[in-house]
């Protein structure tokens, strides 16, 4: 295993509407899909996808929607040596609202995504990994996770998402060697300019269609994205990550990880569902034919 992804393991029902629905409004769902999603378990599948050796540190119920969204891990070869099942556990299931120009909004239910805590980790699992990538998660598990990498050489990486301004993630960013944000995330929560807030660490800022940036201590780095029309943005994100590790890991350098990773983002993006991020070779086909 090269790279421990941990984090949520869920169950998607995607539903396309029109609009999105207004206080006291309607949508029309003309299209409805089920798939297995999590950030966490998306980057770990992109990864497996990419030819990474990956796993997974996470929690699913022992109900029906875990079974399938463990189906879909194990058929791409994910190891899921880390991940929990909660007896009489409900799988988190969010239901994934996408409009026809691709903008996403979520809902879920708590289920059993956030069951693992710092003692049901283990230590060896997560030691075992050349690269460590922590998503949305308890902050006390997170940062247990990524000292336990750090300690064992490993280098981390986080992508926190939508929570956060929420939940105090100090001891987590304190132990990444990259952190992942988008422009929200940077604007609204990192006080200090990137080069100020992380002078001795890599930070990647996602601007979604206009390509991403990095600040990191060997200097700054942009690329301007691929610009293609949207269909649904659900999974890009991890999508982008995923290529990046994987393009880093590989030796690649930050101009190759940023084309990679945007690439791989827009290529979700250009298709419906959580689950449609490129293997290598589509991966490295689309970045042929758009340079």
């Amino acid at each position: 295993m090269r790279v421990l992804v941990a984090g949520h393991v869920n169950w998607d029902v995607t539903l396309r509407v029109d609009r999105l629905p207004e206080p006291d409004g309607e949508s029309r769902i003309f299209d409805q899909q089920s798939s297995g999603g999590g950030s966490a378990a998306n980057v770990a599948y992109d990864l497996a996808l990419l030819d990474v050796s990956s796993g997974v540190v996470g929690s699913v119920g022992d109900d029906e929607h875990g079974l399938l969204a463990t189906r879909e891990l194990e058929e791409a070869g994910v190891d899921l040596s880390g991940l929990v099942r909660v007896p009489d556990g409900e799988t988190t299931v969010k239901y994934v609202l996408v409009e026809e120009g691709g903008e996403v909004s979520m809902l879920a239910n708590d289920g059993a995504n956030e069951a693992v805590g710092p003692d049901d980790v283990d230590d060896a699992f997560v030691a075992s990994a050349e690269h460590v990538h922590l998503t949305s998660q308890q902050p006390e598990t997170a940062a247990h996770v990524a000292r336990v990498a750090s300690d064992a050489g490993a280098t981390v990486s986080v992508d926190p998402g939508r929570r956060l301004a929420d939940r105090d993630y100090g001891d987590v960013l304190a132990n990444a060697d990259v952190v992942f944000v988008n422009d929200r995330e940077a604007e609204a929560v990192l006080d200090a300019p990137p080069k100020e807030a992380f002078a001795d660490q890599v930070l990647v800022v996602k601007h979604g269609a206009a390509g991403a940036e990095v600040h990191a201590p060997e200097g700054h780095f942009e690329h301007p994205g691929f610009g293609i029309e949207p269909v649904d943005t659900t999974g890009a994100g991890d999508a982008f990550a995923a290529a990046f590790v994987a393009t880093r890991l590989d030796g690649g350098g930050y101009e190759r990880a940023l084309e990679r990773a945007n690439a791989a983002g827009a290529y979700t993006a250009s298709t419906e569902g959580a689950r449609q991020a490129p293997t290598a070779r589509a991966l490295d086909a689309f970045v042929a034919e758009r340079t």
